[in-house]
This record gives C-alpha cells, structure tokens and sequence, in this order.
C-alpha cells in the first residue's frame, strides 16, 4: 500500500519537475518548484512511516521550514530584485 504511494509520489513529482522546466512564467515555475518541495516533505515521511524511523518526520519538518524561507527568499528577490533590507524607516524622525 505504502509502496503504491511512493511510487504516486514520484510520478507526481516528475509531473512537476515537468512544468517547472516547461512553464510559461517565472510565476509557474516557482509555483511547481515549491509543489517539488511539498512532495518531498511527503516523500520523506512516508519513507521514515515504512523504515520505522520517526527521527524522518523531524527532516521532513525542518525541509518544509527550509523551502519555505526559500520561496518567500526567490518571491522578495522577483519583486523587488534584491534580498537586502532595502531602505530603512526612521521612526524618531517626524512623518510630514
């Protein structure tokens, strides 16, 4: 049953690799690479739930966590087209 599932899982996932390659905007992409690092995330949990290895769902929690900061990281880069802290705001001075 297990086994069915990872291989529905790597299907899945070359789907996606599939349209982060093919897809038309950078929008696209991004979405089907972040879809990537969901079926990861269950990927590993699976695969610790059939070796009898919980330490794999705290992986599992920490690269969700990692490719999270990560698409939050490449959407700020898009938008503005710099990971810097941009320009600061002083609130001591007087708003006019």
């Amino acid at each position: 049953m297990f086994s069915a599932a990872i291989i529905a899982i790597f299907i899945t996932m070359a789907l996606t690799l599939a349209r982060a390659l093919l897809g038309p905007t950078v929008y696209d992409r991004l979405l089907a690479v972040n879809s990537f690092g969901t079926l990861t995330v269950l990927l590993i949990a699976v695969h610790g739930f059939l070796m009898g290895r919980p330490a794999f769902l705290d992986i599992a929690l920490v690269y969700a966590l990692i490719s999270f900061i990560g698409t939050i990281a490449v959407l700020k880069f898009f938008e503005y087209g710099d990971l810097g802290p941009g320009e600061r705001v002083s609130f001591d001075e007087e708003q006019e």
